[in-house]
């Protein structure tokens, strides 16, 4: 066998930004959008619609909230055991390739607090309740669940749901500024399948690659949760082109998807929090240094960034007065004053999004050390 082609971390980046498309704004309409980047992560309501801004060419905040009602995107427990915003389609293929984790999920962070409660007794409760398209919110389904198992946590209860069973969280929830007690509805309409097979894990993890590749089995197991992909790689081995990174590893990818030159221009991005653009791998350095993710990612959360020639150059974050918006920028590195115009550019037209009737402004913070 010959030496593997080599890639360097600037290659992975240009390849992944292409993929996500953040090397250039798309004219795509939402739902093919969303299926390319694989899914957006749908933690608070608005990190979908900041994800869109940053990836799409003429993007409002109607052509998202029109695609939830209308059910063409649905907002579940997906990737990680987090809240995404996924297709039909996508989420038909995804949720039962992760029972198994969202299951060990439950166990983990609720078996004790729901013991007594058969997890196949507590399905078959949950979806009665939720029958006939009947909604309710996580703390009412709880608390009606409760009644048959008292000894138990409503909460914990309610929450369980959500990882032993598909279901979805239907609009208003997940739309734009729209929080609150999240509602629970049965996902039956959309035809997801009880069982997951070994053929929709090949599947998986060729969309996977075509939206986050060059990539290695950790990587897709970091980006899902999934455990065993491995088998699944080496299954696809065939058809698949290998890589090697600039440490040796192992990367693979579709034969015929993008890979930008190292050259490529990247302009600057204010990616909200949780992108999976910088969760999508285990090895980030395609992203970000070690330092850096250390600072980007603290513990369960991710910090908003701001994507300098492709890779996180800063934090940002936004404040709301009686009649200002402040969004403050904190920079990792030194930072040029050609960057800083981009910067405050693209800040101020992120702003006219989010705050189209509130006045702006813009913080450029010096370079912080911790």
């Amino acid at each position: 066998m010959g030496a593997r082609e080599a890639l360097s971390a600037r290659a992975l980046n240009r390849a992944l930004l292409e993929r996500q498309l953040l090397l250039c704004r798309a004219d795509l309409p939402v739902v093919p959008a969303v299926e390319r980047v694989l899914g957006l992560n749908a933690q608070d309501p608005n990190l979908p619609y900041l994800a869109l801004w940053n990836r799409l060419s003429a993007f409002t905040i109607d052509d998202l909230t029109v695609a939830i009602e209308h059910r063409e995107l649905v907002r579940s427990t997906s990737m990680r055991a987090t809240q995404h915003l996924l297709s039909v389609a996508d989420f038909r293929l995804i949720r039962p390739q992760l029972a198994p984790l969202l299951r060990r999920v439950q166990r983990t962070a609720f078996g004790r607090r729901t013991a007594g409660a058969d997890p196949a007794a507590l399905v078959t409760e949950a979806r009665d309740l939720l029958a006939d398209g009947r909604t309710l919110t996580r703390p009412e389904l709880g608390r009606l669940l409760a009644r048959h198992w008292p000894d138990a946590d409503p909460a914990a209860l309610g929450w369980s749901v959500q990882y032993l069973e598909p279901v979805v969280h239907p609009a208003p929830s997940g739309t734009w500024n729209v929080r609150g007690a999240t509602p629970f509805a049965r996902a039956d309409w959309t035809g997801v399948h009880r069982e997951p097979t070994l053929q929709d894990a090949c599947l998986l993890i060729r969309r996977y690659l075509a939206a986050f590749g060059p990539a290695s089995a950790a990587d897709a197991r970091t980006w899902s949760g999934l455990g065993g992909l491995r088998e699944v790689f080496d299954r696809l081995r065939p058809e698949l082109r290998v890589f090697a990174d600039a440490s040796g590893r192992e990367l693979f990818d579709l034969p015929d998807a993008p890979r930008p030159d190292d050259d490529a221009p990247a302009p600057v991005r204010l990616l909200p929090e949780f992108d999976a653009t910088l969760l999508a791998h285990a090895d980030r350095t395609r992203m970000m240094t070690a330092d850096v993710r250390r600072r980007v990612c603290d513990g369960a959360a991710v910090a908003a960034t701001v994507l300098v020639d492709g890779t996180v150059a800063a934090t940002w974050t936004t404040k709301t007065t009686a009649d200002t918006v402040t969004l403050t920028v904190r920079p990792f590195r030194p930072l040029s004053p050609t960057d800083h115009a981009a910067i405050e550019g693209e800040a101020t037209n992120l702003l006219t999004f989010t705050h189209p009737t509130t006045r702006h402004r813009v913080d450029l913070m010096p370079i912080t050390d911790d």
